[in-house]
């Protein structure tokens, strides 16, 4: 590497820090998924459910109770005293406990891509070791270093060869872009770091500098104007039409059904006998010797609810709206789809299937929601999106549409999204990115970083470890706009 300089705040870095010679990590939390990787390559290595596992374990006179956290999808499986948890919330997708976040992002990025690594001490809090007390649980990011100072000096830190860059909501708040900073340096001991907002990722995994980004997400859904490769933050719309939503949408619908769905998730099944269509389950439950708890118990049915999702919802293409005179007919007409429960309860779903995601661009087909709200539709969030944004570049913008999103593969969306961007503007060229590979659709922010972080013309844009030193944390909210 060349020898570091002292450089002012305006003038860019002149250290290369990716490329061949050094491996950059790109990081893209989600509120479903997690997604780890380098730099340059097509997928990423490592993609684990945000969600954790929390086993609560008590020492013999009940005085103590210690917390031990664990991570992946081998973990999440039945145990006595066991929460399940999510490190980012459920409304925002952002982080919302950086304790977890830390633990299960250096699990991802030392233990599961750099194994070779992994005996350091820095990685004391991974999922392997259970923490001495509830106190020693979280990194040592506040001060708890100070302690044996000339250790934690002498020690290599576990990514001092790595830079890393992490993906972000594009309203992610200042303080919480500081924090990731600081863990980068302080705790992992990266040469350099870039935070860059998930939209932009996902036009640049499309090939786009410019483009109207449609994310629709797990615990969102997001509508943002990038131009020349920088967010128009007027222009930023978020509504809780996501994945979670439609999850709700769906159970509600089982509630409403005659007879009443009963949620039964695998893990409750010991054997089952197949029955007719309609026709009461019969099926033999699994016992446990310890109550499952009821974070773990939603966790399975949520993964229940993705299955029917997958295979069975679906988005009313068009013409119009789903609500319209004569369309439910048409359906009720059509083949619909089986779909069997755990416990071998089955139904033909047929008009309801369509009636479900409807609300994502109708609000007056939405089912009551979990607090009686309604959510803003996909169609209002573009209007209000490029209503916000200057009036030449809404061409641009509409020619250069990206669609990701795990929930953007329903079946039909992106014909549904065409036709509704056709009626709303008439006349104009618009035109769709959507990925056809569901793993990029899935990954498309992830995707972007690592194109990024890999280009020669990035390198000179890293944050590096002596302007972090030099300027603090505050310096990510100057550079990475």
């Amino acid at each position: 590497m060349a020898g570091q300089q002292p450089l002012l705040n305006t003038q860019a870095p002149l250290d290369v820090y990716g490329g061949d010679e050094v491996s950059a990590l790109v990081l893209d939390a989600g509120y479903c998924h997690t997604r780890a990787g380098f730099a340059g390559e097509d997928v990423p290595k490592s993609v684990l459910p945000s969600f954790y596992g929390s086993l609560r374990s008590t020492n013999a006179d009940s005085t103590t109770t210690t917390y031990r956290d664990i991570f992946g999808d081998e973990c999440l499986i039945p145990r006595a005293d066991y929460d399940v948890k999510n490190y980012m919330s459920s409304t925002d997708s952002v982080v919302e406990d950086w304790d977890a976040a830390t633990k299960l992002w250096e699990h991802m990025l030392i233990s599961r891509l750099q194994p070779d690594r992994e005996p350091q001490q820095s990685i004391r809090n991974s999922s392997k070791e259970p923490p001495a007390a509830p106190d020693s649980a979280a990194p040592a990011a506040d001060g708890e270093g100070d302690v044996a100072m000339d250790d934690v000096e002498n020690q290599e830190k576990p990514l001092a060869e790595n830079p890393v860059m992490m993906t972000e909501a594009p309203w992610n708040t200042g303080k919480a872009r500081e924090k990731a900073i600081e863990i980068a340096m302080e705790n992992w001991g990266c040469p350099a770091f870039w935070m860059t907002k998930t939209p932009v990722c996902a036009a640049f995994a499309a090939g786009k500098a410019s483009a109207l980004v449609i994310d629709v997400g797990g615990a969102n859904t997001s509508v943002t104007a990038i131009h020349d490769g920088m967010i128009l933050k007027r222009s930023i719309q978020k509504s809780q039409v996501g994945g979670l939503w439609l999850s709700h949408q769906v159970r509600t619908m089982w509630d409403n059904n005659d007879p009443k769905v009963n949620v039964m998730p695998y893990c409750m099944i010991e054997s089952k006998t197949p029955v007719d269509a309609g026709a009461p389950a019969q099926a033999k439950l699994r016992k446990f010797a310890f109550e499952l708890t009821p974070s773990y118990r939603a966790y399975e049915e949520e993964r229940l609810l993705t299955e029917f999702k997958e295979s069975v919802v679906e988005v009313w293409r068009g013409p119009g709206r789903y609500l319209n005179p004569g369309n439910e007919e048409l359906v009720k007409s059509q083949p619909g789809r089986v779909f069997e429960m755990p416990d071998g309860w089955n139904q033909m779903w047929r008009e309801q299937r369509y009636r479900v995601s409807e609300g994502m661009w109708d609000e007056n087909a939405a089912l009551p929601g979990p607090d009686g709200t309604k959510a803003q539709t996909i169609p209002e969030m573009i209007k209000a999106c490029l209503n916000a944004v200057d009036v030449d570049l809404r061409p641009n913008l509409l020619g250069n549409v990206v669609v990701t999103g795990g929930t953007s593969l329903l079946n039909g969306f992106n014909d549904r999204l065409n036709n509704e961007l056709m009626a709303m503007h008439p006349g104009m060229k618009i035109k769709l990115h959507a990925a056809g590979l569901t793993t990029e659709r899935r990954f498309g922010s992830w995707i972007g970083g690592s194109i990024l972080a890999s280009l020669g013309t990035f390198h000179q844009m890293w944050i590096s470890r002596k302007e972090y030193e030099e300027n603090g944390a505050g310096i990510v909210e100057k550079r990475c706009k």
